[in-house]
């Protein structure tokens, strides 16, 4: 016969051990493994991608630019060795004109990276408005928000996205105009933020810190942005992050059939489109910015996660090390459990 005897193992409480927000959420991020991995890689990108072609008019540690007719160099394969290292005299290669592969792609990764940020801010900004608004009044004001949002949605985003891409095209000039579409397309890809967070509004209004804080007399404004808002935040941060990381994908397809970014500029989406003939002779030309594409938005998903689990909290991780660590301390000579058998 045994018996078992399981004394209870206190839990630690980050807000118990004198944190400020600020540094729980820091805490709970670096703790994401993948996240904290993905934010380096991203910034990493960034860096080398503002760094070599240069930005706001200062030039860059790279020679070459992406527009410069240059003579071709080996048929213009790529010079790029690994063993020993070295980048050569064009790293990822030429194209039949003698136009750098590498500073291509590095002003394509800062052309869709800008535009990425733009959709996802906008968008986000929007959908959180029109999503909390229709979610916490609910009446007249949800049933027009929602009605204004099924209209949206039952246009297609590609058809919207192009149509605005060529407005951009003819309103401005071609060293803003990306900028152009970035806003313009972000102005359209709220919808399923808004259905989101109206969800989550419709949830968390009948919470009981909610009544609290109409009984105190908050105004609507401060139960929206102080009391929900950050509830929701979770929820927010994860479909903002996917639809940044669905807006590259949207630019790669818009510039892909030529409804994106415009020459003389180049963004990832239309350095594919423009070698996708040369993918069997030159499959370089192709593959790199393929490559910074998924790089891209992998990062962006692995960043999303770890911001919803840091900000989020209603998130809890159990993690077996640190619970058994625990228990040992609590317990240094028996251990958290007494097993005794006749």
């Amino acid at each position: 016969m045994s018996t078992t005897s399981t004394k209870p193992v206190a839990a630690t409480d980050e807000n118990k051990a004198g944190l400020s927000q600020g540094q729980i959420v820091r805490r709970r991020f670096l703790g994401n493994t993948a996240a904290v991995i993905s934010l380096v890689v991203f910034a990493l990108i960034l860096l080398i991608a503002y760094s070599s072609s240069g930005m706001f008019g200062l030039p860059g540690w790279w020679k070459y630019t992406h527009n410069g007719v240059n003579d071709l160099v080996d048929g213009g394969r790529p010079t790029l060795q690994l063993f020993p290292m070295s980048l050569g005299e064009h790293p990822f290669g030429q194209d039949r004109l003698g136009r750098d592969t590498f500073a291509q792609t590095m002003r394509g990764v800062q052309i869709s990276v800008a535009v990425m940020f733009l959709i996802g801010l906008v968008g986000g900004a929007i959908g959180v408005v029109i999503g909390a608004l229709s979610g916490y009044f609910r009446g007249w004001v949800e049933t027009v928000l929602m009605r204004l949002t099924d209209v949206v949605i039952v246009i297609p985003l590609i058809i919207i996205a192009a149509v605005m891409g060529q407005v951009a095209g003819r309103a401005v000039g071609a060293d803003v105009q990306p900028y152009f579409l970035g806003l313009f397309v972000g102005a359209v890809v709220w919808t399923g933020l808004a259905r989101l967070v109206r969800a989550e509004f419709l949830s968390l209004r009948e919470r009981e810190f909610v009544d609290a804080a109409r009984i105190a007399g908050a105004s609507n404004a401060r139960i929206i942005f102080k009391h929900i808002l950050p509830n929701a935040v979770g929820v927010i941060i994860v479909s903002v992050t996917l639809s940044m990381s669905a807006a590259i994908l949207l630019e790669t397809s818009l510039s892909y059939i030529g409804m994106g970014v415009k020459a003389p500029d180049v963004s990832l989406g239309s350095l594919i489109s423009q070698n996708q003939e040369a993918f069997q002779t030159r499959p370089w030309l192709f593959w790199w910015p393929g490559l910074f594409i998924v790089a891209i938005c992998l990062c962006i998903n692995f960043i999303g996660d770890g911001l919803r689990d840091a900000f989020d909290p209603r998130q809890k991780k159990f993690n077996a090390k640190k619970a058994k660590a625990a228990a040992v301390s609590a317990h240094p000579e028996t251990g958290p459990t007494q097993t005794s058998g006749v």
